[in-house]
């Protein structure tokens, strides 16, 4: 694959919280000119990235509930709609993890599903940011499995902020329990280009990347 093919399947990402204005205009920037698949930046960016980026055919892409998921569903619900009312084309929600690790599988089905129906209402995209560095092997199925009977349209690996990020056993494991029209997103620690092909072989078929100018490096023009 060259370069083109795969800076289409990349989230060029800022999500650092001391990541400064020019960053943020940078990465729109860079995005448009490498024709990555979106920008994922912060909410309160997502305006003014969608103005840099009209016309360029890079999606505008933000994050919900970011970085721990345990905001309330109203408020996940709320921020969703903020976020699409100032031009975001995808949201990356993040599971209420500490409602995970009790195994209040209702809980969790119902705020996923809250913002499904809100996200999915404005012909947007959503994907589930699972985090699974905090996860064991039945929380992570369970998670595939409401994911798909919701209808999600992506299934991500991490936020970037946890104690580690998209491994490939990971993807493999989505990829075995998703459904078929659920998509996969590798995040977190995706450095070269090695390592997203790695990725991409186990099933994924996005990636958050803040390094996409090094993985990018890897792959001809």
């Amino acid at each position: 694959m060259n370069q083109a093919e795969i800076a289409a399947q990349i989230d060029h990402t800022v999500l650092a919280p001391q990541s400064k204005h020019q960053t943020f205009v940078d990465a729109c920037r860079y995005a448009a000119e490498h024709h990555c698949a979106s920008v994922c930046i912060c909410p309160f960016f997502v305006r003014e990235c969608a103005d840099l980026l009209r016309n360029s055919g890079v999606k505008v892409c933000t994050v919900i509930g970011f970085p721990h998921g345990t905001h309330t569903t109203d408020a996940k619900v709320f921020e969703s709609r903020v976020a699409m009312e100032d031009g975001a084309d995808e949201l990356d929600m993040v599971v209420n993890i500490s409602k995970v690790k009790d195994r209040d599988w209702a809980y969790v089905e119902n705020d996923i599903a809250a913002v499904c129906k809100v996200v999915h209402g404005a012909n947007r995209i959503l994907k589930v940011i699972f985090e699974m560095c905090f996860l064991d092997e039945e929380e992570k199925i369970r998670l595939c499995e409401i994911c798909t009977r919701l209808g999600v349209d992506f299934v991500k690996t991490s936020t970037g902020y946890g104690t580690h990020g998209a491994t490939v056993s990971d993807v493999a494991l989505m990829k075995a329990h998703v459904g078929p029209h659920v998509r996969i997103k590798a995040a977190g620690g995706i450095h070269n280009a090695e390592e997203l092909l790695a990725l991409r072989k186990a099933g994924a078929t996005r990636f958050g990347c803040s390094r996409t100018e090094a993985v990018l490096a890897g792959f001809d023009a």
